[in-house]
């Protein structure tokens, strides 16, 4: 099994590609007016339209309602990355040292999910993520 992609549900599927977008640096793939992908070299971010719940079964899934899942992205620098964002992301937490050897930021998109960027700083965090 390979995992394939992490799909969020969008009310505004043009506000919340176009926030990834900023916050990736990547162009998004619209396979469709509905669907949009991010592909970045480690993973896929698939973000779909309220629309497209009907595929699946209406009202099983449901734009900023998820609390639990944190979306995380590894970057070169976060300091830097802080300051690119600041003013643009609502942050949670500016760059700190998480006890797992991380240093990290959070903030929302916009429909509420929340978003991770960190840099592993210390030695174990950095042999755990090679050349990630």
């Amino acid at each position: 099994m390979k995992f394939a992609s992490t799909r969020l549900i969008a009310a505004d599927i043009q506000a919340m590609v176009g926030f990834y977008e900023l916050v990736t640096q990547q162009r998004a793939d619209w396979l469709a007016p509905v669907f949009a992908e991010i592909v970045t070299p480690a993973a896929t971010l698939a973000i779909g339209s309220t629309e497209t719940v009907a595929l699946f079964q209406a009202g099983s899934a449901e734009p900023g309602a998820n609390r639990t899942a944190i979306l995380e992205f590894i970057v070169p620098d976060i300091d830097a990355e802080f300051e690119r964002l600041n003013g643009k992301v609502p942050w949670v937490h500016a760059p700190k040292l998480m006890p797992w050897g991380n240093k990290s930021a959070q903030f929302r998109d916009p429909e509420g999910n929340l978003v991770a960027l960190f840099t592993p700083v210390t030695d174990a965090a950095k042999a755990r993520f090679g050349s990630r």
